[in-house]
């Protein structure tokens, strides 16, 4: 089956925020995060959210489409030029609030945990990235993460991300990306690696 990478709009967030909560579905973060009733709708709600909200208005959108222009990979970038307003972030974090349900205050201390992981400098934020289960190993993820590396590039600066699956480092060095530290989230929550993959590595990106 060929897929096609491309930017999508609004007419296409319930297909991303689809595929982003299959692909998040038993991940460290949101099941340590996001309350267990109802656990696939609550994130299909965040993620659908999480695009309408930050990444289509301030970032890039990108997914992998399939012939039947459904998406089977997408991916939302958050740009250093076009930064997120303070009000609009503040509604994001009471959204996630309540559709975290009885794992709210996880959540908080899990976000607090992870910011001294975060740097001030410039660079284009991974806000998230997810391949749909039925379409992975097909190399999606690495495909659509390329225009955003790609983007980086052109702009001279760093790509950084975050993720609490030892699997996903093994596959984001082989984009460039280098653990700059991490940390283990309180009261048996799950360790979060920050990465940084400096500006200019778009053809090792490609070629792996």
């Amino acid at each position: 089956m060929e897929f096609e990478v491309r930017r999508i709009g609004p007419e296409s967030t319930v297909g991303a925020a689809d595929v982003l909560a299959d692909a998040f579905d038993g991940y460290p973060w949101t099941a340590w995060t996001v309350a267990a009733d109802r656990h696939r709708e609550r994130l299909a709600a965040m993620f659908a959210g999480t695009v309408e909200a930050v990444g289509l208005p301030y970032g890039d959108v990108w997914a992998a489409v399939g012939p039947d222009g459904r998406p089977a990979a997408v991916a939302v970038w958050l740009r250093p030029d076009r930064p997120v307003p303070d009000e609009v972030w503040a509604g994001v974090a009471a959204r996630d609030a309540e559709l975290a349900g009885d794992r709210h205050v996880a959540m908080s201390a899990a976000d607090a945990a992870c910011a001294p992981l975060r740097s001030p400098e410039p660079a284009f934020l991974l806000a998230t990235v997810g391949v749909r289960r039925a379409d992975q190993g097909r190399g999606l993820g690495g495909r659509v993460l390329l225009p955003g590396l790609a983007e980086a590039d052109r702009a001279g600066l760093p790509a950084v991300l975050e993720t609490s699956s030892e699997g996903n480092v093994r596959f984001y060095r082989r984009l460039g990306f280098a653990v700059t530290g991490q940390v283990r989230v309180p009261d048996g929550g799950p360790r979060v690696w920050a990465m940084r993959r400096p500006a200019g590595r778009a053809a090792a990106a490609e070629r792996a």
